[in-house]
Parts: C-alpha cells; sequence; structure tokens
C-alpha cells in the first residue's frame, strides 16, 4: 500500500501555504522594481511574526481568512503604485481612494479599467478558492503545546509595549528591541494598521475643525484709512512652470498674460509635494513643508484672517466637493462666508471646464461688503487634458480630444498629451485674463495671486513616467504671478516696489499665506514679514520637497531627464 503524503504536502494545502506567502512576500517587489524604501527583510521578518501571532491566536486558518481579504484586494493597487508612483500603499493613498468617486477612478484609469476588472475578478476567485481550502482543512490547525507557548510570549510583548506608551522613561534593557512603524509597512496584517490610522486621521480632521473653531490670529488692517479692497488668489491645477510662454516656452501659451503690463511673474517658486490635497494648505496656511504629509493644521487659513480684518471671503471651486471624509483642503474652505463647489462631474469629460468660475466671481466682486476676497480652486491642466478645455482651444495637434479614453501611462499617446497639455495652459491663460478684466472692471484696488498646487512629468525625452505624485523638478517648480490694478498701485506704491525687487527670489509656496496677507496690509501678532516677497524683510529660506524624505532643494542635483530631485546627503526622515 503506497505512502500517503504528510498533510501539508497535499495540493490544496500548498496552495494555500503558497499564496500566504505570495502576500507576505510583498516587501520584496519594492527592490526588484528600484524602488528605495524600507529594510525588504525587517519587513518580511515582521510579516513572519503577524503570521505566527494571529496563527496562534486564532488556531486555524478558517478563523482569520476573511481578514486577509484586504490584501488580496490591495495587492494589484501595491504593485500598480510601485510600478507607477515608486511607493506603496499609504495612509494618504487611502484618502484619496477614500475621496475618489468610481467615475473619476475609471476615467483615470482609461483604458486600463478592463483589466482592471479582470484583475479584480481573478483576486476574487483567488481568494474564494483559498477560503474554501482554509475551511476544510484541518491539517494546518495549530494543536500543540507550542501554540500556548507563543501567546504566553505575545501577551508578556503586548505588556511591554503597554509599558513603553505610558511610560516612556522605561530603560533600554526594558523594551522591545522593534520599531513598531516596521509593522505597518509590511504584509498582509500591515494593511490593517495603515487602515487604522485612515481611520484616525478622519477623526483627527473632524476634531480639529472642531477645536479650530476658537482659533483666532487677532488680524486687522494696518490703518483705519484703508477702504474698498479686492484680492484674488487663484490656486492652479498641474500646472508646470517652464509649459508657460512667460517663462521661456518655445509655443505661446500665454499671449493675453503676455499683454498684461502691470503682470510679475515669479521665476522660482517650489511647491514642496507634488499632491494637491498635500500641497494646498501649505499655500493657505501657516503649515510647514514638512508637516505637508499630515492631515491637518491645528491653525486656520488666511480666510479666517481676512475675515478678521473685515474683509467678506469666498471659496468658489471648480474641483470636487467633500463628501462622506473632509478633505484637508475643504476643511479649510469652510472657513469662507460663501463656500460654492460648483464641479459636478468630477474630473471626467462631464466636468465644467474653469469659465465656471468667473460668473460667481462677478457676483463676489460686486458684493456690497467691498472688501473681498475670492479664492478660486480651478481644475487647470488636471488629467485627462483634452478636457480642461473647449474645442475652440485645441490648438496643437495630434491631440487627446480625439482619443476617447487615454490612458496617461501609455508612452504612445505622448504627442497628444504634450499637445493637449499645452492647450490646457492656452485655456488657463484665456481664464486668468478674464479673471483680471473683471479685476479691472471694478476700478477698486485690487491684486490678484495666482500659484499652482504642483507640476506634471511629461515623458521628457528619454524620462519614462508622467501625471505627478513623483520627485521630478517638473512638479515641484510651479509657475506663480501678481497682477495689481493701478488703483492698487497708487495706494502700496512700496509693495509694489518689493514686488517687482524679489521677482527672481528662491521661493516656496509657504510664502504664499504670509504675502497675500502683507498684499492687503493686514497685520497680526506672530506675523513673519521676512516670509513676504513684497515686504523689504524677506529673507531666504531653506526650501524642502518631499524626495526620498526631505530634501533641500536648492542643495540637490537634478538626476536624468526626469530631473528627479537628489539630496547631495542624506534627506531629513519624513515625520
Amino acid at each position: 500500500m503506497p505512502r500517503l503524503p504528510h498533510p501539508l504536502l497535499r495540493p490544496a494545502n500548498l496552495y494555500l501555504l503558497l499564496s500566504y506567502a505570495l502576500l507576505s512576500c510583498m516587501p520584496l517587489a519594492a527592490p526588484l522594481m528600484g524602488v528605495q524604501g524600507g529594510d525588504p527583510w525587517q519587513l518580511l521578518g515582521a510579516g513572519v511574526f503577524a503570521w505566527i501571532a494571529v496563527w496562534a491566536l486564532f488556531k486555524r486558518p478558517a478563523w482569520f481568512h476573511w481578514a486577509l481579504l484586504p490584501a488580496f484586494l490591495a495587492l494589484p493597487t501595491e504593485l500598480y503604485l510601485l510600478t507607477y508612483y515608486g511607493q506603496g500603499i499609504s495612509t494618504h493613498h487611502l484618502g484619496i481612494i477614500a475621496e475618489t468617486s468610481p467615475s473619476e477612478a475609471l476615467e483615470f484609469l482609461g483604458a486600463k479599467a478592463w483589466l482592471l476588472g479582470v484583475v479584480l475578478i481573478g483576486v476574487l476567485l483567488w481568494f474564494g478558492s483559498t477560503w474554501a481550502v482554509a475551511w476544510r482543512t484541518r491539517a494546518l490547525d495549530w494543536n500543540d503545546r507550542s501554540r500556548w507557548l507563543v501567546l504566553a510570549v505575545l501577551g508578556l510583548a503586548l505588556a511591554v509595549l503597554g509599558a513603553q506608551r505610558f511610560m516612556p522613561s522605561l530603560p533600554a534593557w526594558a523594551r522591545l528591541p522593534v520599531e513598531t512603524g516596521v509593522f505597518a509597512r509590511s504584509w498582509p496584517f500591515g494593511l490593517t494598521a495603515r487602515g487604522i490610522d485612515f481611520y484616525k486621521e478622519r477623526v483627527y480632521l473632524a476634531e480639529l475643525n472642531r477645536r479650530s473653531a476658537a482659533f483666532r490670529f487677532g488680524a486687522t488692517q494696518a490703518g483705519p484709512e484703508h477702504g474698498p479692497q479686492l484680492v484674488v488668489v487663484v490656486i492652479g491645477e498641474s500646472s508646470r512652470y517652464d509649459r508657460w510662454s512667460l517663462n521661456g516656452y518655445a509655443r505661446e501659451t500665454n499671449p493675453l498674460l503676455a499683454k498684461e503690463e502691470n503682470l510679475v511673474m515669479l521665476k522660482d517658486v517650489i511647491t514642496p509635494v507634488s499632491a494637491t490635497r498635500l500641497s494646498v494648505p501649505v499655500i493657505i496656511s501657516r503649515k510647514p513643508a514638512m508637516q505637508s504629509l499630515k492631515d491637518g493644521f491645528s491653525e486656520k487659513s488666511f480666510l479666517s484672517a481676512f475675515k478678521e480684518a473685515g474683509f467678506k471671503t469666498f471659496w468658489i471651486s471648480n474641483q470636487v466637493s467633500f463628501g462622506k471624509f473632509d478633505t484637508p483642503v475643504s476643511v479649510f474652505a469652510k472657513e469662507a462666508d460663501d463656500v460654492q463647489f460648483l464641479n459636478l462631474g468630477g474630473f471626467s469629460d462631464a466636468s465644467n471646464h474653469d469659465s465656471v468660475l468667473l460668473a460667481p466671481l462677478r457676483r463676489a466682486i460686486a458684493d456690497p461688503a467691498q472688501k473681498v476676497l475670492v479664492v478660486l480652486h480651478t481644475l487647470g491642466s488636471h488629467w485627462n487634458y483634452g478636457h480642461r478645455y473647449p474645442k475652440e482651444f485645441d490648438r496643437w495637434q495630434p491631440s487627446l480630444q480625439s482619443i476617447a479614453k487615454p490612458d496617461y501611462t501609455d508612452t504612445r499617446i505622448e504627442p497628444q498629451m504634450n499637445n493637449s497639455y499645452d492647450s490646457a495652459i492656452l485655456y488657463t491663460d484665456w481664464f486668468l485674463s478674464n479673471v483680471i478684466g473683471l479685476l479691472k472692471e471694478s476700478s477698486l484696488p485690487s491684486s490678484l495671486l495666482y500659484v499652482a498646487d504642483h507640476g506634471q512629468t511629461l515623458y521628457d525625452k528619454s524620462c519614462r513616467i508622467a501625471f505627478h505624485g513623483h520627485n521630478t523638478q517638473y512638479e515641484f517648480h510651479v509657475p506663480a504671478f501678481v497682477w495689481y490694478s493701478d488703483a492698487y498701485r497708487e495706494r502700496f506704491p512700496a509693495k509694489v516696489e518689493q514686488l517687482r525687487k524679489h521677482r527672481k527670489a528662491r521661493l516656496s509656496t509657504e510664502n504664499m499665506f504670509h504675502t497675500v496677507l502683507d498684499m492687503a496690509d493686514i497685520r497680526y501678532p506672530g506675523e513673519r514679514l521676512e516670509w513676504s516677497f513684497v515686504n523689504p524683510a524677506l529673507k531666504r529660506h531653506k526650501r524642502y520637497v518631499d524626495s526620498w524624505g526631505w530634501t533641500d532643494y536648492d542643495d540637490a542635483t537634478m538626476k536624468g531627464d526626469c530631473r528627479e530631485v537628489i539630496a547631495k546627503g542624506k534627506p531629513l526622515p519624513r515625520r
């Protein structure tokens, strides 16, 4: 009679164990793709430790297998992010997923949407088949005494961790020689820790909104003689510095703005991060660059400072509105007296063009308050570039408007991408020219600050990446300018003089909060006039960008045709 194989070696059980091993080996994918990150073997070890702990606690796979469903579903996303963005799933990515509707996700994926569906079906079949094995087999039950020993060790470890949390002065010998953050980056159970972090951030944002209700800048205008005044801040989207003809680009993408005499281009402005939900808070508040990866901030934005100084404030947005979860941007937007989110079509071809902002801007300018601040949050050059402008602005051919569902990861459409991107900048030129035209019609002292939240990478030469969320100079260096009316120059000649003097200064989006308030001559305790580029007190400060940690932009090298920002020394760690 033939000898039966050991139960663990039966095909079904081997299939289950190999599936678990595949999930656990995800940390090894990053170095195989050339992506820098934590020590993969350390992460793999943390994953193995988690397996032992879970198996000891639940005894058999059937009792914990359903907890692995998020890991099965996240596997394709993790590989996608590693391939195109050089990083795995983070709390930030979970936030983006929570704030993105299915229609927006489908448009973003383009032609790969069908592939996603096939992959999803395959993953669900994979999960279902492993669940069937886990439910039927008893060969993988942990029945011997070693399980109780492991549970005792785990209990002791949890007790030490609890002591470390509540008694930070514990001596070094009494602490566990592990970094708890490693577990959150491991697979597959580390995803649970990331999900918990995401939930905590949502709770934190809600609590922050309640806590900041009592925050005050103590802001006032410098003198009682100040009369009516219009201040407009336009937040651009995905606009790239070197694609503006005003900054030397060969194609004439700014024919209308080029005619404006009172327009001062700012030649050297960088954003610390290349994602809207992280970069906008740095623009509109005193949130430091190196805190930009964390959701929320304990202070309010310049909207509240303007309100304290007697201005009526408007937030008029062509971005998507906030829904179930308050986004980091919408927390600040709700400070305005009048909040309008006008885009019901998301980022699809059903979305509005930025011209939808002009009518409410006209009404805001005509408001009886006459001391008015308006923030316009545009769609600018957000993907799909071909959807960001009407057909009459489709100047350069071939364009994305001729492709039903373009996929930005498809290098074959590089010409269409670049042409449509330039046409989107051309439309932004038209839009901003119309905003200036409305301010001119008012005859009130008026000023406008435009700054983009981040730029774009566009398959430059040998560079094989596109879009944003990377660490390239093309995404950190952003276009920005200030326009002022003749009446504004008459009221604030010294500010205009300093603006022109500092047009080539090394600036960051961190400077915008301080400058906007200074432009309106608003003062408050603790102000930092050395960060205002319309003030003689302006001083240069270090400009950090998120590139493998916090890298000093002005002490970095630009690597290859992608112009990847690489620190000469060791970047400061993300915190």
